[in-house]
């Protein structure tokens, strides 16, 4: 099956801009360009807008009622399957994990004014959460689906072939693209989608989670594949995988809320300290250590985040 044959629904504003970063490509020395997923349309914008459209097609092909999510506390992909849950007429459940800023700051502000209900579970276990998800779903009679965190499902990772396919018809050629990589969903997506669309370019995750991505990143590209009918080999040629985790997830680092203070400064651009920040920090470090040529040109994919950047404090 073909990508314009998954149903897919019409959630964001596509294709998002890609612009060059002059400021911080001189400051750099590389040719450095950043394609605007932070403007996806919907709520703050972002990456999981992409997903979103995929899996809350099957959601309504299934004729869900109740759709529910997870993640962190402030977890952008809660606060978007909110507003794209309000949206199509489904009501949003969000059982989240009670790590990071639980407070109505950030993200939580934002689901409160959706009027999303909002769970916490003391846990670190998913399979917790989803098993509390399955007893809610039936408690509630109603039917319901469960996305998973980051919407990071083969079906989910759709979104971000989609992307790469986007990249490709804005006629540009990128020689490496960079993205934060928190669930696995869009860096296997764009990996996938470069294999597919972008001859000649080298996606980059930048791992601001301590998950085994070096498993799911591969995984999640053959599964996608699969739904495509696609015969790909994937190896690890296919992408290169950088640790930027830090303190721990969801801790702001200093070399991330550097980079966040970097591309304020120089473009106007606001990252946020968990994802983008951390990927675009990344970034900066490949780049000092000589890792681009002066020829090539490098992506750097913005999936949002902006929510979370009103959750930390001043000291942070």
């Amino acid at each position: 099956m073909s990508l314009t044959e998954i149903p897919r629904l019409s959630l964001g504003l596509f294709p998002t801009p890609i612009h060059r970063l002059d400021n911080i490509s001189c400051e750099l020395g590389i040719d450095l360009w950043i394609k605007r997923d932070d403007l996806t349309g919907l709520g703050l914008g972002g990456n999981k807008v992409r997903k979103l459209e995929f899996l809350l097609a099957e959601a309504k092909a299934q004729g869900a009622e109740i759709v529910f999510t997870t993640g962190g506390a402030q977890s952008n992909h809660a606060m978007l399957t909110a507003a794209a849950a309000n949206r199509l007429g489904m009501t949003p459940v969000l059982i989240l994990k009670k790590r990071g800023v639980t407070a109505c700051k950030g993200n939580q502000l934002l689901e409160k004014l959706l009027g999303a209900e909002v769970i916490f579970l003391d846990t670190d276990d998913y399979a917790e959460i989803y098993a509390e998800m399955d007893r809610i779903g039936a408690e509630r009679g109603r039917p319901y689906y469960k996305i998973p965190c980051g919407g990071s499902n083969a079906l989910g990772s759709l979104g971000y072939v989609a992307c790469a396919r986007e990249i490709a018809q804005q006629g540009m050629h990128f020689d490496h693209i960079v993205c934060a990589e928190g669930s696995g969903g869009t860096m296997a997506g764009m990996a996938l989608g470069a294999k597919l669309y972008l001859p000649g370019t080298k996606v980059h995750g930048m791992m601001v989670d301590t998950d085994p991505f070096d498993e799911i990143t591969p995984r999640l590209m053959r599964e996608a594949a699969d739904l495509l009918g696609e015969k790909v080999n994937i190896t690890t040629d296919d992408y290169a995988l950088r640790d930027q985790c830090g303190p721990g997830y969801a801790i702001p680092s200093a070399d991330g809320n550097a980079a966040v203070r970097l591309m304020a400064e120089k473009e106007g651009i606001f990252l946020d300290p968990v994802y983008t920040g951390k990927a675009f920090a990344g970034l900066i470090a490949m780049a000092r250590e000589g890792a681009f040529r002066e020829e090539e040109k490098v992506l750097f994919l913005h999936t949002g985040g902006a929510g979370g950047l009103f959750a930390i404090s001043e000291e942070d």
